[in-house]
């Protein structure tokens, strides 16, 4: 993310372009703002309420298409485009987006605008005159004039820096030269100046308009939405869910801005728990669990307020019907971190814990039933994950001995937040002496600290290996790919979690075959799922940093709708699977595809990198002629085994790691690739190499013992001795 320290969103900047096309001849910026004019829009994004709430800027690039930030149009909103003669137009399609460039193209019915010319951003030089059109701060049409002062690489993109004033309400507006051709579309305010601000190069929109991944707008309203079937919202704000958190933001309606998420499972009749787990973007807020909601305005609450814990009755929608029942500070509670709440109802008795700790017992009996859920206050933003209701919700037990175990580990720390005035006096006629051997305790502990904290991310590691192993046990048709393809994304995720994204695969699956006749055949199902994924959801092969790791996060790539071929072909895989469909990967030489394989009939390759598009075997052979310049052969086009395709993924994240100079990161792929095929030869001499150059011997010892025992082919056997002699010298 951006630091909001020096970078802040130029909300919305509406920068009028030419409406004719550029020329040579240099204009001035009165000229061009008058040129510009008709090619420019306000965009209006919907609030909570479905009214217009968030005021930008756009462009038009091309017949009905509209380009701007994708900041601008946030997630699941309803978008309104007001065109310079102040008539209003709803967004039909999302035509394209790419979040990590923060770039979004959007479509209107209306094709008589004039487009403006884009230019070639990678001939920008510093100096260059620029002007840039908007609505900072909702005021309309607005010129400012400038020019580039820099290149600059923003949280790893390269943007073009500008010394001109930005204001909230420009983002999203066309960057022009003096010929009016779009340089830049305009995205960022610098927090430390007023006249500087930052633009994404033009060259960067350019990948959305020759591949879109077109959204039309009921699906787009849809992208985030709680499952209906399973949550009821009241009072407002936004709730969402994403990454398998429920999250919400804005300003309810209620008392307070109260607003409430309540399930729709109705709790068990006797005694029973609900839990979940809170983080909250401000200590300041309040957030967390209600029960006995009827719907409406009554319901108990027990959630952090304010960095302590409140117990409340709300029995009505104002100030007189809220009772505070407990006011409490726990040591249990955790000031910006997860916090996990629980309340066990009993017929007699309601009972609050935070953390595992009892911090509360009530007696009320104010309310008597209704639904569990969520709330928050007063406009808090918060998270919330592992909501569960049940006669006892299951917990993480910990093991005899455990607490024993790491308290005798970690012996040395203290557990004092405070130091203790006697101690404290005790210190000091100790003078400079005292004060150096105290330093050199604290440096000591931080270092301890450091590692623990390396313990703990060696700990996930070791465990998820562990399960994807258990997850690669078998046969190749019994493994579960969708799962292993997780859990790959894991090793770099410790909050990932996979059982979330399985259920989001199969609400996919669920949802592409609820249009489908009992009786459809395979090209239905076939067309269904293509429909479903690339023109429904918008589902696409990544265009911008197409080497970014995100691209290899299943997790992500189902988040965010953009991949890698092979992550896009594991997706279409799953959900085609679940149709009842054969597809299959096909590791074809630099792109991988998948092949529909039916019952009866000829097979298909298909491209889903390229939208599920159908490839021919002539296709492919030119592809392979132009990239390797020698004819297609019957391998390129065999089927890929499921271990094949996980050790290919994971091949990718370490040709990134490598790229990047990540030991760290290349030895858990390397760890992953030897624990999905154990006799892989030549990573487990690049993982001995690793070891080695990161002090860990024992393990470098190990991968070299092996290759000795099994001389793997394409491993010189003379390094390998060199490696065991050198660390036996170092034993």
């Amino acid at each position: 993310m951006r630091s909001p320290r020096l970078l802040l969103p130029a909300l919305c900047l509406l920068l009028p372009s030419s409406l004719l096309a550029a020329d040579d001849k240099p204009r001035t910026a009165e000229q061009l703002a008058a040129s510009a004019r008709k090619s420019v829009v306000m965009i209006l994004a919907a609030g909570r309420t479905g009214k217009p709430e968030g005021v930008g800027t756009g462009f038009v690039v091309g017949d009905g298409l509209i380009a701007t930030n994708m900041h601008v149009i946030g997630e699941a909103r309803a978008i309104t485009v007001q065109t310079s003669d102040g008539k209003r137009h709803e967004a039909t399609t999302v035509h394209a987006t790419d979040r990590g460039a923060d770039l979004a193209v959007i479509r209107i019915d209306l094709k008589a605008l004039p487009a403006l010319e884009l230019g070639n951003s990678d001939d920008v030089k510093q100096g260059r005159e620029v002007v840039s059109l908007g609505n900072p701060r909702g005021l309309e049409y607005s010129v400012a004039h400038g020019v580039v002062s820099a290149r600059r690489d923003i949280d790893g993109r390269a943007m073009i820096e500008l010394r001109m004033p930005v204001e909230p309400g420009n983002s999203g507006g066309p960057l022009l030269d003096t010929n009016g051709r779009v340089q830049g579309v305009v995205t960022l305010k610098s927090a430390v100046t007023d006249n500087l601000g930052y633009a994404m190069p033009i060259n960067a929109l350019k990948p959305l308009l020759d591949k879109p991944n077109p959204i039309p707008m009921a699906r787009w309203l849809t992208i985030g939405a709680l499952d209906a079937d399973e949550w009821t919202t009241l009072g407002g704000a936004r709730w969402r869910q994403r990454a398998g958190r429920i999250l919400v933001e804005g300003l309810g309606s209620g008392f307070g801005g109260r607003s409430l998420c309540l399930s729709k499972s109705a709790p068990p009749k006797g005694p029973f728990e609900a839990t979940v787990t809170v983080r909250l973007d401000d200590e300041s807020g309040a957030a967390g669990l209600v029960f006995h909601a009827d719907g409406k305005d009554n319901h108990y609450g027990f959630y952090p307020s304010g960095g302590g814990l409140r117990f409340v009755r709300f029995e009505g929608p104002d100030v007189y019907s809220w009772h505070i029942l407990k006011e409490m500070r726990s040591d249990a509670y955790r000031p910006g971190e997860w916090n996990t709440f629980k309340v066990r109802v009993e017929k007699d008795k309601l009972l609050m814990y935070c953390n595992g700790k009892l911090v509360h017992e009530s007696d009320d009996k104010g309310l008597t039933e209704g639904k569990v859920g969520l709330a928050t206050f007063r406009g808090t933003k918060v998270e919330f994950k592992n909501f569960q209701v049940a006669d006892k919700v299951k917990t993480a037990l910990v093991p005899a001995g455990l607490a024993e175990r790491v308290a005798k580990s970690v012996k040395d720390i203290p557990t004092d937040a405070l130091p203790k005035p006697d101690l404290v006096e005790k210190l000091i006629p100790d003078g400079d002496a005292g004060m150096a051997m105290l330093r050199e305790r604290a440096r000591l502990l931080e270092q301890q600290a450091v590692q623990l904290r390396i313990l703990a991310r060696e700990v996930h590691h070791q465990r998820t290996l562990k399960e994807l192993a258990r997850a690669v046990t078998g046969k190749e048709d019994d493994i579960d790919l969708l799962r292993a393809a997780l859990l790959i994304a894991r090793l770099d995720n410790e909050e990932l979690d996979v059982e979330h994204y399985r259920k989001e695969v199969e609400r996919m699956a669920r949802e592409t075959g609820a249009g489908l006749p009992r009786d459809a055949d395979e090209a239905a199902k076939l067309a269904a799922l293509n429909k479903a994924l690339f023109q429904e959801r918008g589902f696409h092969g990544s265009r911008g940093d197409y080497y970014h790791r995100s691209n290899s996060y299943l997790n992500e790539v189902i988040d965010d709708r953009e991949g890698l071929p092979i992550t896009l072909s594991v997706l279409y895989i799953e959900v085609a699977k679940r149709l009842g469909l054969k597809v299959v990967g096909v590791g074809f030489p630099g792109h991988f595809l998948v092949r529909h394989v039916p019952a009866k009939g000829e097979a298909k390759l298909i491209d889903v990198y390229e939208g599920g598009k159908e490839m021919t075997r002539d296709d492919a052979d030119k592809r392979v002629g132009a990239q390797y310049d020698r004819p297609l052969q019957e391998e390129d086009l065999a089927a890929t085994g499921t271990k094949a395709i996980l050790v290919r993924m994971l091949q990718n994240l370490l040709g990134l790691a490598q790229r990047d100079e990540d030991m760290f990161g290349a030895l858990r792929y390397l760890d992953a690739i030897v624990t999905i095929t154990p006799e892989a030869g030549r990573e487990r001499w690049m993982r001995a190499l690793l070891r080695y150059n990161t002090r860990q011997r024992e393990g470098a010892r190990e991968d070299a013992d092996w290759l000795v025992e099994h001389h793997p082919k394409g491993i010189d056997q003379k390094l390998v001795q060199e490696l065991r002699e050198r660390l036996n010298q170092e034993k």
